[in-house]
């Protein structure tokens, strides 16, 4: 397998455009931008690739075909209502099913490029839209573009896939449509349902009955930093993926558990999200021979935040992880300020954190970290036959 890697991009994939709205695509334009300026589309094996919409069977396999068509549909009616569109958060725009199959369609063609070799990783920024149901939309999502990556993934033979979401809010949609496959295991590090969307992600959710702990949920409280989040991913994520041993990883990567973002509670530093984005590599080169698909997902600090945590994981999926120290180039702060007037863009590819942590362990007094560790390990460790009290485990 050549150790290349796959970006998935054409500026086509901006027309996810809900208008005014909290999921801008400035925020996608502005990261292929400064991954551009800081040279790290231009490395020796990177390759970039030009999406094909996901066609209606491929979506099918993720999605109800009455929804299909009401996507289809919607934009003809400026008062259409129903399955999830024309809300506040999933608003009707124009070419909305075209816009959406394409996003689908680029996750789609990363996990058919890292499944066949041809490359071993492969990145969407523009995807991660990880709420959208099977027969509804929900949480800005239109389709489900890592459930329908996955998909493909399994057409082409595909036995065991983990997925890592690490965005603020819990991957629901991609759980419930994996809900009873025992072939995929999905991770979910998120805010506390209790105070954030959707409301489920609860340590007690394992999977279905025919997939009993395919499903591994952290619910951490708000107001978590880098040590605690990195405390907690490493005192879970690491052992139950070396107990699924996956053939393949899939990650979306929301920006949103950032400190900046105005939609949650959690206080990551892109120094943090660095990090990271550096373990789920090393998790996919120890367990799946590097083969590793990344998607984008949430994250409304669309200047201050977004561009920066996602230049780090395209630097981290094609090579070496940019200095945290690199400047911003001269030329991408005045694009920034010329698209986003008045905002504050930053100098640097750093917020100044050092994202330590010390590794969990089941004595001390416990905080409330250390018990949203303690509840997701208890509910799902015994069944991949891991001891929930073993730190080593």
């Amino acid at each position: 397998m050549p150790d290349d890697t796959v970006v998935v991009w054409d500026e086509a994939l901006l027309s996810y455009n809900l208008g005014d709205h909290p999921l801008d695509p400035v925020r996608v334009e502005l990261t292929v931008a400064l991954a551009r300026e800081l040279g790290v589309l231009a490395r020796s094996g990177v390759r970039l690739v030009e999406p094909k919409p996901a066609d209606d069977d491929l979506l099918a396999q993720v999605h109800d075909p009455r929804y299909l068509e009401a996507v289809r549909s919607a934009p003809q009616d400026p008062l259409f209502t129903g399955f999830g569109l024309g809300t506040p958060d999933n608003p009707v725009f124009p070419k909305m099913h075209e816009a959406s199959a394409l996003i689908a369609g680029a996750t789609a063609t990363a996990a058919e490029a890292v499944w066949r070799g041809t490359a071993r990783r492969a990145v969407n920024v523009a995807g991660g839209l990880h709420h959208a149901m099977p027969d509804r939309a929900a949480g800005f999502c239109v389709y489900n573009d890592p459930a329908v990556g996955i998909a493909r993934l399994l057409d082409l033979g595909a036995r065991r896939i983990a997925y890592v979401d690490v965005d603020v809010h819990h991957g629901d949609g991609v759980q419930q449509v994996f809900w009873d496959d025992p072939r995929v295991l999905t991770v979910s590090l998120h805010e506390t349902p209790l105070a954030l969307f959707p409301g489920t992600g609860f340590p007690d959710e394992t999977g279905g009955a025919q997939a009993q702990g395919s499903a591994v949920n952290v619910a951490l409280p708000p107001g978590v930093d880098d040590a605690g989040w990195q405390r907690a991913f490493h005192a879970i994520v690491p052992s139950v993926l070396r107990a699924f041993q996956p053939e393949i990883l899939v990650t979306q990567c929301g920006a949103d558990a950032h400190r900046l973002d105005p939609l949650a509670d959690l206080r990551l530093s892109v120094d943090g999200q660095r990090a990271t984005y550096i373990a789920l590599r090393a998790l996919a080169d120890e367990l799946c021979e590097g083969r590793w698909v990344a998607t984008g997902g949430g994250g409304y600090a669309l200047v201050e935040v977004v561009p920066r945590a996602w230049t780090h994981l395209l630097a981290v999926a094609t090579g070496e992880p940019l200095e945290p120290a690199t400047l911003s180039p001269p030329a991408w702060r005045e694009l920034a300020l010329a698209l986003r007037p008045g905002q504050e863009v930053p100098l640097r590819m750093t917020d100044d954190v050092n994202p330590s942590y010390e590794p969990w362990q089941p004595s001390g007094e416990p905080n409330s970290v250390d018990r949203a560790i303690v509840a997701a390990r208890k509910a799902v460790f015994p069944l991949f036959g891991l001891d929930p009290h073993d730190p080593r485990d």
